[in-house]
């Protein structure tokens, strides 16, 4: 039995089928040239609707956690500078110490004295810049009458804070308050002033210390956060453009073969006209 074949003018089943496989691959050509041009496996929601909402909210928290490592940043320079002054202000008060231990001494000339005395006044002084020069960004955590600064700690809202250490000022002035050197039972009797100068400011160190740690560690978990959802909403949304090129390369030669057979398939129905050729 034969199989007959049929030729229609009207219907080209051919072309028809030769141009559905052409829509095909250039829809998919598109979305391999898309993913090459953009970078992105899902650029916009007529990509993936449910995927690029969920990427918009990631995009949204790590907005958020610049915003707390920025708050996180300020805590930590601000600390930073208040240990710096702190420690410094520490080590010029055990230079005291020793001009006080000197001044102590009965035996010193009266040119001797007032030499020791010009560099105790001269330490007092550093120390006093320490505290007026521990800014950071606006704020001072040790000047008189300084108050607590807080920081933004997640995207939650939650906070860490500095202390105010105003009592570093005050224990300078009720230190300096109390000395006398002008004789060596005055300069003897000042160590005691100076030991609970000492104290405060032993106080105030480990204070600050303790918070600043806390705000760097902070810091630090919040930046392995922002580390860890970036890289999740890389492989969410990113596009593999090795796999996108190879694909772009592949769609593109079956493009011109399919254009070549809807050509061929148009050009079928043009045999019906040798049927109606009887010159020969």
């Amino acid at each position: 039995m034969v199989a007959s074949l049929s030729t229609s003018v009207n219907t080209n089943l051919g072309a028809i089928s030769a141009l559905a496989s052409l829509r095909k691959i250039n829809a998919e050509l598109l979305v391999a040239n898309k993913q090459l041009q953009t970078g992105y496996r899902v650029a916009d929601a007529s990509d993936d609707a449910s995927t690029f909402s969920v990427a918009q909210g990631l995009r949204g928290d790590l907005q958020a956690f610049s915003a707390v490592q920025s708050s996180l940043a300020n805590g930590v320079g601000l600390g930073a500078v208040t240990q710096a002054a702190l420690t410094s202000i520490s080590d010029t008060a055990g230079n005291i110490q020793a001009k006080l231990v000197q001044l102590s001494d009965g035996s010193i000339t009266a040119a001797q004295r007032t030499i020791y005395t010009a560099d105790y006044n001269t330490l007092t002084s550093q120390i006093n810049n320490f505290i007026t020069q521990a800014n950071y960004n606006g704020a001072n955590l040790i000047s008189s009458g300084s108050a607590a600064r807080t920081y933004l700690s997640s995207i939650t809202g939650s906070t860490l804070s500095l202390s105010g250490l105003g009592a570093t000022a005050t224990a300078l002035t009720t230190f300096t308050g109390a000395v006398n050197v002008s004789t060596a039972s005055d300069a003897a009797n000042s160590l005691t002033a100076l030991t609970t100068f000492q104290s405060a400011i032993a106080s105030s160190l480990s204070t600050s210390a303790t918070e600043s740690r806390t705000l760097s560690v902070q810091s630090s978990f919040q930046s392995a956060v922002t580390d860890a959802v970036t890289t999740g909403l890389g492989a969410l949304i990113d596009a593999d453009i090795g796999k996108a090129s190879a694909q772009s390369q592949s769609l593109q030669v079956r493009q011109q073969l399919a254009v070549q057979s809807l050509s061929i398939a148009n050009q079928q129905p043009s045999v019906l006209l040798g049927l109606f050729n009887t010159g020969r």
